[in-house]
């Protein structure tokens, strides 16, 4: 048995959502007192941003909140990563869809948002959980301040929610999959 949770946060390109919620979760965890208990990490189904810090406007919205992001945009490496990591934690559909294919094993693969105890009356394939992207464009783009905030609020609900249930020792296998 671990003695750590693994948890890998996953989204488009690994400079919006998942470095945000990588960040939030840990800003929680050290909040409780327990981030000891977790290794998190972030990436992306593509890796185009690889190298860069996470998009300027999210780590506006995360500072505004008091919480520090510094991880470095990656690529999702399969198998490498479904191995590693006891918790695949996809922020929409099509990122969920992208590690199925990729191998990821679906009874450890979730979308972020089904964890935020708002929507749990919501079904798995359900579009109201997925993290809209706010990246739109790129910086300068349309993607501004607003959406941003939306998206760290989600987030924010979300990774409450999946520390939670982790500490509580609920999240299990298939259960509210993608």
């Amino acid at each position: 048995m671990r003695e750590r949770t693994t948890i890998l946060f996953v989204c488009l390109g690994n400079i919006c959502r998942s470095p945000l919620a990588e960040g939030v979760f840990l800003h929680l965890a050290r909040a409780r007192g327990v981030a000891d208990g977790f290794e998190v990490d972030s990436a992306g189904t593509g890796g185009w941003h690889a190298g860069s810090p996470p998009d300027p406007r999210t780590e506006a919205s995360a500072r505004r909140h008091g919480v520090t992001l510094v991880s470095r945009a990656r690529q999702v490496v399969a198998p490498e990563d479904f191995q590693r990591f006891e918790w695949l934690i996809a922020m929409d559909h099509s990122n969920a869809r992208h590690l199925r294919r990729a191998g990821a094993p679906a009874a450890r693969l979730r979308l972020l948002r089904s964890f935020d105890p708002a929507l749990a009356h919501l079904a798995p394939d359900d579009p109201g959980l997925a993290v809209p992207d706010p990246y739109v464009g790129g910086e300068g783009g349309e993607g501004g301040e607003e959406g941003f905030e939306a998206v760290y609020e989600m987030v924010a609900s979300a990774c409450a929610g999946l520390l939670d249930e982790l500490l509580r020792g609920r999240v299990g296998g298939g259960e509210r999959g993608p």
